[in-house]
């Protein structure tokens, strides 16, 4: 399997990070960076990475089962994560669930038709001073309203 030039620079320079013998410690950030590009780690996409590794499938497939912001299933483009651990939920987390499911039309865990949205329900993304907190792919919004939530779905479906 080839990646972007770009992924493979990261790559090599990842690899080349760590002394011989310990290259496993570039996996997570290997699996992050593939799946950006991808859209999720296929079977293909595990088995390449562990072949630069030299790390057996299996392995790599348990750390993709174990940690949740890597997915086997393909995301949109923007991947909504909404926080309704204690904090946020208190400050309107689960309406602001709901005011998204109902306006991209699709629950946790489902891509919209386009491609361009997924929303998944988080415990926590580490802002609870600023919650209702959101991330969406990498950027984190803080006090998130339903009408703020509507503003920034309308900015994500202009930009290209």
């Amino acid at each position: 399997m080839r990646f972007s030039e770009q992924l493979e620079a990261k790559f090599n320079q990842l690899i080349s990070a760590f002394p011989p013998g310990r290259e496993r410690a570039a996996l997570v950030p290997m699996l992050l960076y593939a799946q950006d590009e991808v859209g999720h780690l296929t079977p293909e996409v595990i088995q390449e990475i562990a072949g630069r590794l030299r790390v057996p499938v299996h392995e790599v497939d348990e750390v993709v089962s174990y940690y949740s912001m890597l997915t086997r299933k393909p995301r949109g483009r923007y991947h909504i994560q909404i926080c309704t651990n204690i904090s946020c939920m208190l400050l309107g987390a689960e309406q602001l669930l709901e005011h998204a499911k109902q306006r991209l039309g699709i629950d946790c865990g489902e891509v919209t038709p386009d491609g361009r949205f997924s929303l998944e329900e988080v415990e926590c993304i580490g802002a609870c001073c600023w919650g209702p907190a959101i991330q969406v792919n990498y950027d984190y919004h803080h006090w998130m309203t339903p009408e703020k939530l509507d503003r920034l779905l309308e900015e994500l479906r202009k930009a290209q």
